[in-house]
């Protein structure tokens, strides 16, 4: 069988192109894939051909913020059966190494993921039309939950898990700083919950607009005030200045969550006031068994996240898709469809 799909050859050149569908193993399904985000890293591979270390060493399909149906069940019955909505975990971890003992999958340094050139041969993502996945990856979605906004689950999950290493967040108030769509997302997560105050920070209106309408209880255009005394602050600008902005407005004793991405992995940072204030810092990387949790909220209505979806495209305008998805002043979440 051929299908479509969305390959990263080297910077600046993204193809839609048709290959032929494998055959899948006995532990394998087909999902047909009806929708996908466009994350940070995908525009990143367009761009540079590069995330950080992951250099692009071949031709590599994009994509694993996906959702779609179950076109072929695995034949040793493992998995939704045929025809079952579903949203897919992009993580393979290597499931023996000490970090996945320890209920840390999200560490593992074996692990594979969808869309990433972190290894080579590279390991090709979901931007197709159909795609071949261990069934053990599939998540079933529940009543409630529409396969477009599915495709949300992988970045709420990200959130997710930001926001369980932040500690206990109800009744505190907290900054967010950069309201993206990931920011957007933790400003969801924040208000279920139950955080007192949600401050939201931004360089744009329209990323702080989306974050009012999700939750936020204060916005502010430009840098938060140093004297906003907040109990935790999660940056995900990924910038210096974002992560300054978090450290100066966080009360003595508060909590740094660094979950945005720097541009390369030497920063400025303002560690004296670290020192001084004894504020916790603390990293945050992807996620694992959140995604179960994330799907389940999205789907009872606690885990508000439609909104985050500003525009759709068919993967035949994949160009004008990144496009749009490069600028945060006009866009929220852009997806594909397929």
């Amino acid at each position: 069988m051929e299908y479509r799909a969305l390959v990263a050859h080297a910077a600046g050149d993204l193809r839609v192109e048709t290959r032929t569908l494998r055959e899948p193993a006995p532990h394998e399904a087909v999902v047909a894939i009806a929708h996908g985000g466009v994350c940070g890293s995908d525009l990143h591979y367009d761009a540079h051909g590069a995330v950080g270390e992951s250099v692009l060493r071949g031709p590599m399909v994009l994509g694993h913020e996906v959702s779609g149906h179950v076109a072929r069940a695995a034949a040793d019955g493992s998995g939704p059966a045929e025809g079952t909505p579903v949203t897919v975990h992009p993580a393979t971890p290597c499931g023996t190494c000490r970090f996945c003992a320890e209920g840390r999958q999200n560490l593992c340094p074996h692990t594979s993921y969808l869309g990433s050139a972190a290894r080579f041969p590279h390991t090709d993502g979901a931007f197709a039309e159909r795609h071949v996945v261990d069934a053990s990856r599939l998540v079933a979605l529940p009543e409630g939950l529409d396969v477009r906004t599915a495709a949300l689950a992988e970045p709420a999950s990200v959130a997710w898990h930001a926001v369980s290493r932040a500690g206990e967040v109800a009744g505190r108030r907290v900054l967010v700083v950069g309201a993206g769509p990931i920011g957007a997302l933790v400003v969801a997560v924040l208000r279920r919950a139950g955080a007192g105050e949600i401050v939201v920070s931004d360089l744009h209106e329209r990323p702080l607009r989306l974050a009012t309408e999700l939750g936020a209880t204060r916005t502010v255009l430009g840098n938060a005030p140093e004297d906003l005394e907040a109990d935790v602050a999660i940056d995900s600008s990924g910038s210096a200045a974002g992560v300054s902005t978090a450290v100066g407005a966080l009360r003595r004793g508060g909590r740094l969550v660094l979950l945005g991405l720097p541009p390369t992995p030497e920063q400025p940072f303002l560690s004296g006031l670290v020192a001084t204030r004894e504020l916790t810092v603390t990293g945050s990387f992807r996620f694992h068994a959140e995604l179960t949790e994330v799907v389940a909220a999205m789907a009872d209505g606690s885990l508000h996240t439609a909104p985050v979806i500003s525009h759709e495209f068919p993967l035949s305008e994949a160009a004008t898709a990144f496009a749009v998805a490069r600028d945060a002043s006009a866009s929220g979440k852009v997806l594909l469809g397929f």
